[in-house]
């Protein structure tokens, strides 16, 4: 019998949260440092790269309100979820204003959806979460943000069968070799907690990992800025979506193919099979 009683859960849909914060110059520039990024760029004024807001309005619980994974415990925001292990699953996001370094800023946040599904690895819980970033009152980015929640996988299950998945011709490929580093000062950056990424025995005892997992979220700001560098236009839509976990050690290969307006972008890992991959429009 299930243990996930989803009409309890989708009391959470419609729960509201708001944040205000300041686009920090230095902030910035710390995560220009994290990817190998020339900062002289990021002044005050100077459009925020894409994704990037991910490091600001950031919240820090003390270590009582956690739960085992280092993520807030279950139950304020976000519904509580029975299922243990929490994922960055994928996006939507739509561009409609710059938002420039050095301004306020404020966030806003909606439950917009909560469904329960059944995997080939069991019992699935989808949250879907809106933000709304303003900039003088006006919106400047809408996203949607999938967040899935799984069963545990008993340590060394987790299989590492390639996921195949259609993509177009390579157009354009850089390579990007993450290190301990480089997870390190990227969940710094976003105030991340979740040990997946810093923690190699929990990876592996806990959720079946063999290796220390490369955020979601980095793979989508490479692909984000990726496909902004090869069209040379700043992003109208960007919509991605997690196919596959990428471990430390595994060089990964970011791609690019570009059809008129649009641009298809996506992260292979060293055997070819994708990670994560994006659909973008320009303005």
């Amino acid at each position: 019998m299930s243990r996930i009683d989803i009409a309890h859960l989708k009391q959470w849909v419609g729960t509201e949260t708001s944040d205000a914060d300041t686009l920090s110059v230095r902030h910035a520039r710390l995560m220009a440092a994290t990817l190998g990024i020339d900062p002289a760029a990021l002044s005050e004024g100077a459009p925020l790269p894409p994704l990037w807001h991910w490091i600001y309005f950031l919240t820090g619980l003390p270590p009582s309100e956690l739960g085992r994974d280092g993520h807030p415990a279950r139950g304020g925001f976000l519904p509580p979820v029975p299922l243990p292990n929490r994922m960055w699953a994928g996006g939507r996001l739509e561009f409609a204003a710059p938002l420039p370094l050095g301004a306020a800023v404020e966030k806003r946040s909606r439950i917009e959806s909560v469904e329960h599904k059944q995997g080939r690895s069991g019992e699935l819980v989808f949250v879907t979460v809106r933000h709304d970033v303003l900039h003088e009152g006006r919106t400047a980015i809408t996203e949607y943000h999938d967040i899935v929640y799984k069963e545990p996988a008993p340590p060394g299950s987790r299989s590492a069968a390639r996921v195949e998945s259609a993509m177009p011709e390579v157009q354009h490929s850089r390579r990007f070799d993450p290190n301990s580093t480089t997870l390190f000062r990227y969940s710094a950056l976003t105030f991340n907690g979740h040990r997946i990424h810093y923690d190699v025995d929990y990876c592996r005892e806990v959720e079946g990992y063999g290796n220390l997992v490369i955020h979601g979220p980095l793979h989508a700001t490479l692909l984000a800025m990726y496909a902004e560098e090869i069209v040379g236009k700043p992003l109208r839509t960007f919509r991605y979506r997690g196919m596959q976990p990428s471990l430390l050690g595994a060089a990964l290969t970011i791609n690019a193919s570009v059809n008129g307006a649009e641009a298809t972008v996506w992260t292979a890992l060293p055997d070819g099979s994708v990670s994560m991959q994006a659909e973008a429009t320009f303005a």
